[in-house]
């Protein structure tokens, strides 16, 4: 397993929110930094074809994308470099600080750590649901929150963010062809499921290559194949150390 440590790497935008404030609101939360030197207090004509790369469209409305288009300041948040075992709660505590920046005058939030973005709404809906949850409903709202998915790469549907939770990225092999519509709600309800499994059951740190695994008792069996994050490389910020757990149909 790789030695590299995760971190997030949080896009905050802004209008009329000084850099310090924002640096404030974070460190309330123990454990972020504002990135001095990327960090700037004007616009950048680049944000908003860098929000639609990161799946705005799936929530975002006119609102949000007219925040992007009028932002002043952009702010760069870190993390520490995440230990496996703090990764899932300094999660949680980045999506708290997320919307405590929303509702203090940030006006669009991405993660540069796995290409994600949510509307406003979504991020704050997000971050109510987080802050109560636990076990299975709370793995849910941060992996909702932080991973991004389905990416297809010609043969996989795959994931990019479970290594901010501690956890191998998911995918599920579905060939050469693209899935169609109708085929790709199911395919990412079992890549959503194999999430949640990879970050609650304590039988995942135990996976072996080959094993059996099915939706429910009675669903069809699939084999999951485990192997290295080789699609980046380890200076990325998308690099997952724990690799990828992927599901493969059972002949």
């Amino acid at each position: 397993m790789s030695e590299a440590f995760p971190r997030h790497v949080l896009c905050v935008l802004g209008s009329g929110l000084a850099l310090s404030e924002m640096e404030r609101i974070a460190s309330g939360f123990g454990g972020f930094v504002l990135d001095r030197e990327y960090s700037e207090a004007e616009p950048d004509p680049r944000m908003p074809e860098a929000f639609e790369a990161s799946m705005a469209a799936a929530s975002f409305d006119e609102s949000d994308w007219a925040a992007v288009e009028s932002h002043d300041t952009v702010g760069y948040l870190l993390s520490m470099p995440m230990m496996r075992e703090l990764a899932f709660d300094t999660s949680r505590r980045l999506l708290a600080v997320t919307a405590a920046l929303l509702r203090s005058g940030a006006t669009a939030v991405k993660n540069e750590s796995s290409g994600i973005t949510h509307g406003r709404d979504r991020w704050l809906a997000l971050a109510d649901r987080a802050a109560d949850a636990k076990d299975e409903d709370l793995a849910d709202a941060l992996a909702s929150a932080w991973v991004k998915r389905p990416i297809y790469d010609g043969q996989v549907l795959y994931s990019c963010g479970m290594h901010l939770l501690g956890a191998p990225e998911v995918e599920i092999e579905v060939g050469p062809e693209p899935p169609t519509k109708d085929e790709l709600p199911e395919l990412v309800e079992h890549l959503d499921t194999l999430a949640i499994y990879l970050l609650t059951d304590p039988r995942a740190a135990e996976i072996e290559d080959g094993a059996g695994f099915r939706m429910t008792e009675d669903a069809p069996r699939w084999l999951l194949r485990t192997g290295p994050c080789d699609r980046y490389d380890e200076d990325d910020l998308f690099f997952n150390p724990y690799g990828y757990v992927r599901l493969t149909r059972s002949e």
